[in-house]
């Protein structure tokens, strides 16, 4: 069974058991999240929502919070003297699919 969860703007497919990374939420490690917008819900018999499944839920555990690796973001403009160096650490949440109601 897997369902398709909208969270942080963005769309992701979970599975039971899955862990995934996700835009930060602000939650304690361990805590317990529920992810109510729930798009599909597949298995045995599909459920598509219009826009989302009704009574259906994700549930999932928080791992930890951190932050991803460092990118560089490295602007210029050619014979202009113009340079711009900056580092970018996104937060994200990482969290184990527990559980998918549908």
């Amino acid at each position: 069974m897997y369902a398709i969860i909208e969270t942080g703007g963005k769309q992701l497919r979970v599975e039971e058991g899955q862990e995934v990374f996700i835009e930060k939420l602000g939650v304690e490690a361990g805590e317990t999240v529920t992810f109510d917008k729930v798009l599909v819900v597949g298995g045995d018999d599909t459920k598509i929502g219009a826009p989302y499944v009704d009574g259906a839920t994700v549930t999932a555990k928080v791992e930890k919070e951190g932050r991803a690796k460092k990118i560089t973001v490295f602007k210029y403009k050619p014979k202009k003297n113009y340079k711009r160096k900056q580092g970018h650490r996104q937060p994200y949440t990482k969290v184990t699919i527990e559980k998918i109601n549908a």
